[in-house]
């Protein structure tokens, strides 16, 4: 009976430490933009610096499960990106320097752009269709060919949204860098997703349903 008691008791387990997973991942992600934004108040890049790298870490030993999982999971380009994040939030740690700090928005954008980009050469999924293929693993051609697309979709965003990091970063002041980096980016990723889910529903599922 102890037994089955603990056999029960694993899966509600389980399935309370992956809420707990699912709710410190957003959190970190919501992290981000604050941090961006606390740099108006704050005015060092140094503790900003320490507050990027360590989010950037957290992330994804929360997405891994474990450091041993990280480990294993990491490719090749997800660790060139990982260390050059963090390279860069540890410089700006350490020289204190905020054109390093306005740089790391557009790194971030490059790495997601190559990241994506990546995917659609050679022929195999592409970043939107693993992302879909964790719910449905039997997309048809259809829906892989959509997924695709969508995929290219993100990464114009990607190449335009750095550009505009970069003007800002450039020639904007403090608070107009905070405001797009830390509000303006995360309202338009916010914009794309639902547009797409929206688009989804009222023309790819439902030209499916015909």
């Amino acid at each position: 009976m102890h037994a089955a008691s603990t056999r029960s008791a694993s899966p509600a387990r389980e399935a309370a430490v992956g809420r707990l997973r699912v709710a410190a991942g957003v959190a970190l992600k919501i992290a981000y933009p604050v941090v961006i934004l606390a740099f108006l108040r704050i005015g060092s890049p140094r503790f900003i610096g320490l507050a990027l790298l360590v989010l950037l870490w957290l992330q994804r030993w929360l997405g891994a499960g474990s450091v041993k999982a990280l480990l294993v999971r990491f490719t090749r380009l997800e660790w060139s990106m990982a260390l050059a994040m963090s390279g860069l939030s540890a410089a700006i740690a350490v020289t204190d320097s905020e054109a390093l700090l306005r740089a790391y928005p557009i790194v971030v954008n490059a790495g997601m752009l190559i990241a994506f980009g990546a995917t659609l050469r050679g022929g195999g999924p592409s970043m939107i269709e693993r992302f879909a293929r964790v719910r449905r693993p039997d997309l048809d051609a259809r829906a892989v060919r959509y997924t695709r697309r969508v995929t290219q979709v993100w990464c114009g965003f990607f190449a335009l949204n750095g550009a505009v990091s970069a003007a800002c970063a450039l020639w904007g002041s403090r608070a107009q860098w905070a405001f797009y980096n830390g509000v303006v980016t995360y309202l338009l990723i916010g914009v794309l997703i639902v547009g797409e889910i929206a688009w989804r529903h009222a023309f790819v599922l439902r030209g499916k349903t015909h």
